[in-house]
């Protein structure tokens, strides 16, 4: 089936984020303009546009606050919720963010008349998890189908791309010291994703006529365990180093020790991403069905700056 005409605007949350940064570029690449709906629009980083005329403009929002995501959404085509947090702070709770804020969003679209919301999500979200993040992740999925019927969901595994916090981490502690503690035993099977074929999907969503009230699970091509992907990264790297099982309550014991940090290296929501499998279920809808061809891991590694090189 064709694809509809893209939108005019899209007002994306969450966008200054890894993957949202990915996403606000590629809409404004394909000329779309957007609304970039942030708490601190004067420090976002914005330009006048591209090549094809998508200005990027900074607005006021915080999903915490109903009505400024309502003036954020007012007269918009799209809209694309990328919000994620990893860490409660304060007021900023699982519950607040990921439930609260992802159906204020979706309600205030609804609202508004927009014709299509994205809502980005991840793998593994189960409502009985031990884990509040994912919980959160997956009350968030019924609430924004409640309010917004049509909504697309996307559900990504872990995000690769030169930057990202998941291969560069493992690149670092790699570079640092002789032993590379494994989650467990090191046997969870990942199927990572790359951030700009994720952002792809985004725009397709917007686009695909049968993308509205589905739900997408976007994985790579390859399928790795986190001991498989470990000695890839070494490889690339140069590096020998020896690869230790650590069991996972004292993972979750480290997770809860740095989580006071300002910006921990680890939290216990990944601790528990980590304890299950995190590849796309045989039966999903999945990047194949946007038409997007996955880009493999191996293919982007020579964009890293890995330390040492």
């Amino acid at each position: 089936m064709a694809a509809e005409a893209r939108p005019g605007c899209a007002t994306v949350f969450g966008g200054t984020g890894f993957l949202g940064r990915e996403i606000v570029g590629r809409l404004a690449a394909e000329g779309v303009a957007v609304r970039l709906a942030v708490r601190h629009p004067d420090k976002a980083a914005t330009d006048s546009g591209s090549e094809r005329g998508g200005e990027v403009r900074a607005v006021y929002a915080d999903v915490r606050d109903e009505a400024s995501v309502g003036s954020a959404v007012e007269g918009s085509d799209a809209v694309v919720n990328a919000v994620g947090l990893y860490v409660e702070k304060g007021a900023e709770t699982f519950e607040a963010v990921h439930e609260h804020g992802a159906r204020s969003v979706a309600h205030r679209a609804a609202a508004a008349g927009v014709d299509r919301l994205v809502h980005m999500s991840g793998i593994g979200v189960d409502p009985e998890s031990d884990s509040a993040y994912v919980r959160a992740r997956a009350k968030a999925e019924r609430l924004v189908s409640d309010a917004f019927p049509r909504a697309t969901i996307l559900r990504p595994s872990a995000l690769f791309g030169p930057e990202d916090a998941f291969v560069n981490a493992l690149a670092q502690i790699a570079y640092r010291t002789p032993v590379l503690p494994l989650f467990g035993r090191g046997d969870t099977r990942l199927q990572p994703v790359f951030v700009g074929d994720v952002a792809e999907a985004v725009f397709k969503a917007l686009l695909h006529p049968d993308a509205p009230g589905r739900t997408y699970e976007l994985g790579g091509p390859g399928v790795y365990s986190y001991r498989a992907l470990t000695a890839l990264v070494l490889a690339r790297m140069n590096r020998r180093r020896v690869l230790a099982p650590v069991p996972f309550p004292a993972w979750h014991l480290l997770a809860a020790a740095v989580s006071l940090l300002p910006n921990p290296p680890l939290t216990r929501a990944q601790v528990s991403l980590m304890r299950r499998d995190n590849v796309v279920a045989e039966d999903a809808l999945s990047l194949k069905d946007l038409d997007i061809e996955a880009t493999a891991l191996e293919d982007t590694l020579a964009a890293y700056n890995f330390p040492g090189r």
